[in-house]
């Protein structure tokens, strides 16, 4: 992957594909190349896509100081879409994601085609406010989650019964997991990174988005529940939500891939 060198990070990026631009944003703990096990395969015949490992995991460095804040990682993501981007660009984001890519529509909307945003809300609150914390403060206090202590716990968060169920399915989803856990990368940067979610809450400014905003909610998504998406859905007047079945948080990543990939580039042909 090449580097890009904005105002405080030095972001480490790859692009595949020929075609219009797409641009994929992590959740928290992922990396770029996480997109491109399940994703951009799937994209690359008729899209460019761009992954990158956002600030405080990967191969970027940053120097700002911390806290980060969810514009600081917009702010990353717009510079690094000026420098390799053609004109401006199809966002996908997940989770963490979402929020910066929310967060990109409200500051940079010049940058934007088109934006898809999946498991997200317009601010954490409830249990999902509960839940990040309660995982911040274990990490500060000096806990950590690995290998198959920390594969269970957060498979309950990403996936739904039925797949955490399925003897073929689960030993597949585990390995996945379990690489990783092994990297150690979400427990680096999980506090820098969670710590920016918790704080996110743009409910003002939201109904200043004027590009089409595609809010995805997965309806046994424990993280951002359904009711989540159709709340951020509708703020933003250009705004249209949609309601997968069978998929949680994290479906797009080993679980519901084949069936998630081509409603996404349904959406993204509507922006040529």
């Amino acid at each position: 992957m090449p580097f890009h060198q904005g105002l405080s990070s030095r972001i480490h990026y790859e692009q595949t594909g020929t075609g219009p631009d797409i641009v994929w944003v992590g959740g928290g703990g992922t990396m770029g190349r996480d997109w491109q096990r399940f994703q951009t395969p799937h994209f690359d015949r008729a899209f460019r896509s761009t992954v990158f490992d956002n600030r405080g995991i990967g191969q970027t460095a940053c120097s700002a100081p911390l806290p980060w804040t969810i514009e600081d990682f917009a702010n990353d993501l717009a510079e690094l879409t000026r420098s390799v981007c053609r004109g401006p660009a199809r966002f996908i984001g997940t989770s963490l994601g979402s929020a910066i890519v929310q967060q990109l529509a409200i500051d940079h909307p010049d940058l934007v085609r088109c934006a898809i945003v999946m498991g997200t809300g317009a601010w954490s609150t409830g249990w999902g406010w509960d839940y990040q914390l309660a995982e911040i403060e274990f990490r500060n206090a000096g806990g950590r989650l690995d290998g198959l202590m920390g594969v269970t716990h957060y498979a309950s968060m990403l996936y739904p019964a039925r797949a955490l169920g399925d003897r073929t399915l689960w030993p597949r989803l585990k390995e996945l997991l379990l690489e990783w856990m092994d990297s150690g990368e979400n427990e680096a940067s999980l506090v820098p990174q969670w710590d920016a979610s918790l704080r996110f809450d743009q409910q003002a400014r939201l109904p200043s988005i004027r590009v089409p905003l595609h809010v995805i909610a997965f309806n046994e998504d424990v993280q951002a529940p359904p009711q989540d998406g159709e709340e951020l859905a509708s703020l933003v007047p250009t705004a249209e939500y949609h309601l997968l079945q069978g998929m949680g948080h994290g479906s797009w990543y080993g679980h519901a891939h084949e069936e998630l990939n081509p409603f996404l580039e349904s959406i993204l042909r509507r922006y040529p």
